[in-house]
């Protein structure tokens, strides 16, 4: 019976660190996992189920299998529940300090909880695995949302305003605008008069607007007429924007 004693009180002395556990900041414990049956259905959770919820991979470990459910509130890791964990003292025990680094930390770069490695390393495999898969379902939706937003703000902010029609000697000319705000992006020539001289003259017009980003542009020698034409039209479609 004297040898027995100090066996039964050390059996329960070691039982004592499971029944008081508060998760703590170091997050360690100092005891050895055990070979004891592992349970599929023991769980330990933290925070709102509310959000996108995926599931880590599921890790078979010598002590059992490892597998953890993540919700996310945007890339922001909110909540951590284990589906699957050994049934063991130290893995009940360093649960909630796993869970409460990940919080923390915001990714699975957390320490290791000593006495419980196998299972902190297979929580972490687990947790990368939910991190990336949340990731890649985020980068599959916001290149569509992102092109969508995009083309819809393109829309909103492009305009583009025809110029009166200016009856030359030449012949008419009417130009067309587009502009992004306040900004002249593009010059487009609806009528011009059929002469080499217009033809050569037009893509200097257009190039100095946009340098310009105004009407007041030089005259191109050689097609005066072409060019005061331009500039009224140009002027009257900047003006007609307002």
């Amino acid at each position: 019976m004297k040898r027995a004693i100090p066996v039964v009180v050390l059996s329960i002395a070691g039982l004592v660190p499971v029944w008081r556990y508060e998760p703590s900041i170091g997050g360690t414990t100092s005891t050895t996992e055990s070979a004891s049956t592992p349970s599929a259905s023991a769980s330990a959770g933290s925070g709102s189920s509310s959000g996108t919820v995926v599931k880590g991979t599921l890790l078979q470990t010598e002590k059992g299998p490892v597998q953890v459910q993540v919700t996310f509130d945007g890339d922001k890791i909110t909540a951590v529940k284990m589906l699957q964990q050994p049934n063991h003292p130290q893995t009940t025990a360093a649960v909630p300090v796993l869970i409460s680094e990940t919080l923390k930390a915001q990714s699975a770069d957390i320490d290791t909880v000593s006495g419980a490695t196998i299972t902190s390393d297979a929580y972490k495999k687990s947790l990368q695995a939910a991190i990336d898969s949340n990731a890649e379902s985020a980068s599959t939706a916001s290149p569509s949302a992102s092109a969508s937003a995009s083309a819809s703000a393109s829309a909103a902010a492009s305009k583009t305003v025809s110029g009166s029609t200016v009856n030359t000697d030449k012949g008419p000319v009417q130009v067309s605008v587009t502009f992004e705000g306040d900004k002249i992006t593009a010059v487009k020539m609806l009528q011009q008069p059929n002469h080499p001289q217009t033809t050569a003259a037009v893509p200097v017009l257009i190039s100095e607007t946009l340098k310009a980003q105004s009407a007041d542009v030089a005259t191109v020698s050689g097609a005066t007429i072409t060019s005061d034409g331009y500039k009224e039209s140009l002027q009257a479609a900047i003006d007609a924007k307002g």
